[in-house]
């Protein structure tokens, strides 16, 4: 086995599964024996890498500024300094940063490769993640962007879904002292049919959909919508609010803010829902649920109908169709059916990653 040497690229290490991925990747490659470094301005995930013998370099590649252009000559010092087999960006500012310093390369060119988070526009900014040798696409639906949008072709990308930590999102049983907790910090819940909203506040996650499901079902239903708000959607929470109010549904819907044990919740839920209205480009939070054991209903499109044709195809409604989601809701609650396995996991995802590295660096 030949020693790799892999630089990843991305803004920060704090919260987010783009983050904890490029950790857990790390955190392999080094116990397998290859060398792993991290580049960005670093977070809380910066000491985890660098406990498990892994190298961070702080660099502020993380600032969407002409400014921070100006780190390509040091950036390319650093490579040089490592002399890389792989170097792997997976943010459009640091694949910017990159690219002018990937360029000074004359000789022994390491392999480039980008991953595809989302589905990105097309302008120079983010066609910048299609200058590789080498892309990896998250889900089908992102696979068959970058073919229409970007000059790759279908052998210069590799499809890697993004996978969920099974040590943390898996079928263990709900602490009784947690239950205990949750049920009076949130009374109304009690012998209900849970039904959960997870995800970011913000207007296109389908917070309005969720709450005219709930008001369209009987008292035996709550709803929680749970997740974090951004400072700049704080007046966006306040019209939800005002709505749920308007709607006189204070007692059958709990926002409950973001919180550190979303795994018990997607537990606790007897549906946990994704209501996106634009496609999500993979659809985290679905696997997160179907690896509890949870039942999940979402939209037909996007990443979540990839997931939920190959897991749970019951769990399907037409876009926007609230009666329908309506009458899926009602049947998925009532019934026995529950989705298979979860396949999409992170050490899967690491594991075909780990393999694209060493097919590429196999053509050096």
């Amino acid at each position: 086995m030949n020693k790799l040497k892999v630089i990843q690229l991305l803004p920060e290490l704090n919260t987010g599964g783009v983050e904890r991925g490029a950790t857990d990747l790390s955190n392999e490659l080094v116990r397998r024996g290859h060398s792993s470094f991290v580049i960005s301005n670093g977070g809380r995930f910066e000491n985890e890498i660098i406990d498990n013998g892994g190298t961070h370099i702080k660099l502020p590649i993380h600032k969407k500024s002409i400014s921070t252009l100006f780190l390509a000559n040091q950036l390319f010092d650093i490579y040089k300094n490592i002399n890389p087999t792989i170097i792997h960006v997976r943010s459009r500012v640091p694949a910017l940063v990159n690219l002018m310093a990937y360029r000074k390369f004359k000789l022994n060119k390491p392999k480039l490769i980008s991953t595809f988070h989302g589905l990105y526009s097309k302008p120079f900014y983010s066609q910048v993640m299609s200058k590789v040798d080498h892309a990896i696409a998250i889900s089908d639906v992102v696979k068959d962007y970058i073919k229409k949008n970007y000059k790759l072709k279908d052998d210069q990308i590799t499809l890697i879904p993004r996978g969920c930590d099974t040590s943390v999102f898996n079928k263990n049983s709900v602490n009784d002292n947690w239950l205990n907790t949750f049920t009076n910090k949130y009374p109304n819940t009690k012998n209900k049919k849970i039904l959960t909203l997870p995800g970011r506040i913000t207007r296109w996650k389908g917070a309005e959909s969720f709450i005219d499901l709930i008001e369209s079902l009987d008292n035996s239903y709550h709803g929680l919508i749970v997740g974090p708000v951004a400072a700049n959607k704080k007046s966006y929470l306040k019209n939800l609010k005002n709505l749920v109010q308007k709607k006189n549904l204070e007692d059958k819907i709990t926002f409950t803010g973001g919180v550190s044990d979303i795994e018990n919740i997607y537990k606790l839920s007897n549906i946990v829902f994704n209501l996106s209205l634009k496609p999500e480009p993979f659809g985290r939070t679905t696997i997160e649920a179907i690896s509890c054991g949870a039942k999940v209903v979402g939209w037909n499109h996007g990443g979540t109908k990839e997931i939920l044709e190959n897991l749970f195809p019951s769990g399907l409604v037409e876009l926007a169709n609230i009666d329908s989601l309506k009458e899926v809701t009602v049947k998925v609650a009532n019934n026995d059916l529950y989705p298979k396995d979860n396949i999409y996991t992170s050490n899967l995802m690491i594991n075909k990653t780990i393999n694209l590295y060493e097919s590429l660096s196999s053509e050096l």
